[in-house]
């Protein structure tokens, strides 16, 4: 039976284990609170999503600027996907990579946070949904992530940001496959009381297997909650600036 429990008491069970393999981020070291780390092994889930129907068929990928991810944006450049990214807090909006755009061999650097910054291209929604009119999967850390298919990240709710702003630019739909990365130990069998705006994933990705999710709860589906942001979000984030705009 799942064990009821806070966001923030999983997290901290979860980074009590984490710390045991986890790899230090050269900006915020173990400090789980700021970055989603890496960890032992995550070449090895990045290996097992290669090879997953999902991920071959997709043209646009959107993967977040976490460190466990950073083998996967490599693939998604070498297998010649459309690469779309954020830097962390969004405050840079939507960075594309298109194929070309990386001269071969490069691909390890540009999937580097720092990599990246060299090769993307800052691209509003509006064109976004324009130039492929969908995103084909999504794929996100996590700080942790239940078994309900509820991922919780650093607690600034970024992702789930990401989600609506791209439901309300028609970028996702409910059949868009959502994938959540983590270590063995980042996962838990807990009880979460759901927020109307949490993200709930399909798929749970470990070193050692693609868990497919089982859960009532859909994905969320009113797109950006206005009066839930943050006073300073609108300026500081420019695609939720662009939609605001749009919308007055």
């Amino acid at each position: 039976m799942s064990e009821k429990m806070t966001r923030d008491d999983a997290r901290q069970r979860v980074w009590k284990e984490l710390r045991k393999v986890a790899k230090p981020d050269s900006r915020f070291s173990y400090n789980f609170a700021e970055c989603i780390a890496d960890y032992e092994g995550s070449n090895r889930s990045a290996d097992l999503m290669r090879e997953h129907e999902i991920y071959k068929k997709s043209n646009l990928v959107f993967i977040t600027p976490d460190n466990n991810l950073e083998k996967l944006r490599e693939y998604a450049l070498l297998d010649k996907k459309i690469l779309l990214m954020t830097n962390y807090g969004i405050s840079r909006g939507f960075c594309i990579i298109r194929p070309g755009e990386v001269p071969e061999g490069k691909e390890e650097l540009a999937a580097t946070l720092d990599g990246f910054e060299k090769f993307m291209h800052q691209i509003s929604l509006d064109d976004v949904k324009k130039e492929f009119n969908k995103v084909d999967m999504l794929v996100t850390g996590g700080s942790a992530i239940s078994t309900q298919g509820f991922r919780f990240g650093k607690g600034h709710g970024y992702f789930d940001l990401e989600w609506a702003m791209f439901w309300e630019t028609d970028l996702v739909d409910l059949e868009t496959p959502v994938f959540a990365v983590g270590h063995n130990c980042q996962i838990v069998d807990v009880e979460i009381e759901p927020s109307s705006y949490d993200t709930v994933v399909d798929y749970i990705v470990t070193p050692d297997e693609i868990i497919s999710v089982k859960t009532n709860f859909p994905k969320p589906t009113q797109g950006i909650l206005w009066d839930k942001l943050q006073e300073d979000m609108i300026e500081s984030i420019p695609p939720l600036k662009e939609l605001y705009d749009k919308r007055k």
